[in-house]
């Protein structure tokens, strides 16, 4: 391609002198601050590391498993409550929890029909935990004046309804005491011996 008229020539050089002159990168249109990320909101929190808890439910007189007891997580780390967690035992007796933060005392309370209601304080620190509860039967009342430590409860465990008599025939009034319609308060009768005026 040839060249007709000096502007063409001149106009070629400045293109070619562009092409190879390099371009300084501070050199742009908008401000570098421009295109740091905007901080908003609250500066990021990463969740405290959680120990993975297993409760097994055993029978304590025959160390059987049992199932749908409810299991409840109460964990408090440096003096701040976490919550309240409730698990149901699967069939093997097991509840299994993930959310506990390490470091912290739980307290577990497990209730289930027929068994005494238990409770026990642990110290969560490592990243798994595993707790067996063995469950007993209602014992009788400890008083100061019966001691009944080691005796099983009077009552048989589970839902107990009050005890009502049965009455067994109709009790009837005796006659004596019913008041005729037709007589007056002074002349009605009195039962045993009548006395004359």
């Amino acid at each position: 391609m040839l060249l007709r008229n000096r502007s063409d020539r001149t106009l070629l050089l400045c293109l070619i002198i562009l092409m190879l002159t390099p371009v300084p990168l501070h050199a742009r249109a908008q401000d570098d601050s421009a295109l740091a990320p905007e901080k908003h909101g609250r500066k990021y929190k990463s969740p405290p590391d959680t120990s993975h808890v297993e409760v097994t439910v055993l029978k304590d007189f025959n160390k059987k498993p049992i199932m749908n007891a409810a299991v409840i997580f109460r964990p408090t780390k440096d003096g701040i409550d976490e919550g309240n967690l409730e698990l149901k035992t699967d069939p093997q007796g097991k509840a299994a929890i993930d959310v506990i933060p390490t470091g912290s005392k739980v307290t577990i309370q497990v209730i289930a029909d027929g068994f005494s209601t238990f409770a026990g304080d642990y110290q969560v620190n490592e990243a798994s935990k595993a707790i067996v509860i063995s469950m007993i039967r209602p014992r009788a009342q400890v008083s100061t004046y019966i001691d009944n430590s080691g005796k099983p409860a009077d009552l048989k465990p589970g839902v107990q309804d009050p005890v009502r008599p049965k009455s067994s025939s109709k009790t009837t009034t005796p006659a004596s005491t019913t008041i005729p319609a037709n007589t007056s308060p002074a002349t009605v009768p009195s039962s045993g011996t009548a006395t004359k005026p």
